[in-house]
C-alpha cells in the first residue's frame, strides 16, 4: 500500500495547482492522471499558446447556480498572482484582446512551469494511472488503480468535465460525487459552435469560412466579438460565448455590422450612387459574399436608387437584426468546457471541500462554475486549485 497525505486525481491546470500548493505545505502529495502526458488541455489551448488568464476576471464572468460561490477563491488567488508566477519563470506573454493573456511562444512553457514547481514541491507525478475504485473507511480513502493500491487522508478530484472526450474527458468527477451523495447540476456543452437545421444551412453553408465582427445576443445577454460561418452553422468567439447562455428552442439575434449605421449608409448610397445594385451597396459594409447572401435573403435584387425608405430599412434590419434559431450545438466533441457540475451548495467556497465528507475536495471544471471564453476558466482552475491546496 502506498500512503500519501493527499492524492490529487487529474494532472490538469487545477490539479497541478492544488498539488503544488499542498506540497509546499509539507504534505506528501501524489498527482495521478490516466493519460500518458499531463495537462493536455493546456497544451492545445489558445491555439497552442495557452490563454492562461484574463486580467479582467471578475465574478460576473462566470456562470453558476450560485453566482457568489466563486468569489472567495477568485479574490484570494487573482490573475496578478498567476502572472507573477509566469514572470518568475521568465515566460514571455502578451495581451491579445479583452484582457486575454497568451504565451508568446508555446503553451508547453506553462506545462513545464507547473511540472517544475510540482517537482520542487516534492509532488509525485504518476501518469497512465487509472483509478478503478475508491473506497472509504471514514478516516482514509483507499484507491484501487491499474498499478498499486493507494491510500490517503485527503482526496482531490480535478478530472474536469465531459468536454473533448477524444482527449480522455469523462464523467469521472460526477460519478465520485454521486458515490458520496453529492448533487450534480445539469451538465451540457459550453463554449461550443452552434448548428443549423438543413433549411437554414442551405443558405449559410456557401458562406463557410467567412468571418465578421458581430454582436450576438440571446435574451438580455450579448457579446461583441468575431463570428465565423461554418459548414454546420456558426462559430467564432461571439458564438462560443453566447452558446453558454443558449438553450434549444432559443433564438439568437445577430448584428453583422455593430459599428455601422447601416440604414444611413444605404440611404447615402441611394442618394449618391443610385445605379449601384443593392448587394453592391451592402458589400461596402460587409464581406462581398455575405452581402450578396443577405441581399438575396430579403429579395434585394434591384438598384439601390430605386429603394424606398421601407425597403432600405428592411435591408438594414437583415444586417443588424438577423434572427436565427440554431437546432443544436456540436456537442462535447468540440466544446471547450462543460457547463454545470458538482453543486456548489455541497462544497465550501473557501476550501472546495465537500461539506458532508471532510477530506474530499472537488476543483476546476468539475464544479458548477463555468467561465466565459478568454482565459477565465484557467483562472478558475488556478484559484480553486490554490484554495484546495492550502486546505488539504
Amino acid at each position: 500500500m502506498n500512503d500519501f497525505d493527499v492524492i490529487v486525481i487529474g494532472a490538469g491546470a487545477a490539479g497541478f495547482m492544488c498539488a503544488i500548493e499542498a506540497g509546499r505545505r509539507g504534505r506528501r502529495v501524489l498527482l495521478l492522471d490516466h493519460s500518458d502526458k499531463p495537462a493536455e488541455k493546456i497544451r492545445i489551448s489558445g491555439g497552442g499558446r495557452c490563454n492562461f488568464t484574463n486580467i479582467r476576471t471578475a465574478p460576473e464572468n462566470f456562470l453558476s447556480q450560485n453566482t457568489h460561490f466563486a468569489k472567495s477563491a477568485l479574490s484570494r488567488y487573482t490573475p496578478s498572482d498567476f502572472i507573477a508566477k509566469v514572470d518568475a519563470h521568465n515566460i514571455a506573454y502578451h495581451e491579445k484582446t479583452l484582457g486575454q493573456l497568451f504565451c508568446d511562444t508555446s503553451s508547453k512553457q506553462i506545462i513545464d512551469m507547473l511540472a517544475l514547481e510540482a517537482r520542487e514541491a516534492g509532488v509525485t507525478l504518476r501518469l497512465s494511472a487509472s483509478v478503478d475504485e475508491i473506497k472509504d473507511d471514514g478516516a482514509e480513502f483507499h484507491l484501487t488503480t491499474n498499478e498499486k493500491p493507494l491510500r490517503a487522508v485527503s482526496l482531490v478530484i480535478a478530472t474536469g468535465g465531459k468536454s473533448i472526450p477524444a482527449m480522455g474527458a469523462s464523467d469521472f468527477a460526477y460519478r465520485i460525487a454521486q458515490q458520496y451523495g453529492l448533487k450534480v447540476t445539469e451538465t451540457r456543452p459550453a463554449l461550443v459552435p452552434l448548428t443549423f437545421a438543413n433549411n437554414l444551412l442551405d443558405a449559410t453553408k456557401p458562406l463557410a469560412g467567412i468571418s465578421a465582427d458581430a454582436e450576438v445576443a440571446c435574451g438580455k445577454t450579448r457579446f461583441r466579438e468575431a463570428l465565423l460561418f461554418t459548414h454546420r452553422g456558426l462559430s467564432g468567439p461571439s458564438i462560443l460565448q453566447i452558446s453558454s447562455y443558449w438553450r434549444e428552442g432559443d433564438e439568437i439575434t445577430i448584428n453583422l455590422a455593430p459599428d455601422i449605421d447601416v440604414g444611413g449608409a444605404l440611404r447615402n448610397a441611394r442618394d449618391k450612387t443610385g445605379a449601384v445594385g443593392a448587394s453592391n451597396a451592402l458589400a461596402a459594409l460587409l464581406p462581398k459574399r455575405l452581402a450578396e447572401a443577405v441581399a438575396a435573403n430579403v429579395g434585394a435584387n434591384g438598384k439601390i436608387g430605386e429603394y424606398s425608405k421601407m425597403k432600405i430599412d428592411a435591408l438594414a434590419g437583415a444586417v443588424t437584426h438577423w434572427r436565427v434559431k440554431p437546432v443544436g450545438s456540436e456537442g462535447y466533441r468540440t466544446a471547450e468546457v462543460t457547463l454545470g457540475g458538482i453543486d456548489t451548495n455541497e462544497l465550501s467556497s473557501k476550501t472546495m471541500e465537500a461539506k458532508t465528507r471532510p477530506g474530499l475536495y472537488f476543483i476546476g471544471e468539475a464544479v458548477d462554475v463555468t467561465g466565459w471564453l478568454g482565459g477565465y476558466n484557467f483562472q478558475w482552475a488556478w484559484s480553486s486549485g490554490w484554495a484546495a491546496g492550502n486546505a488539504v
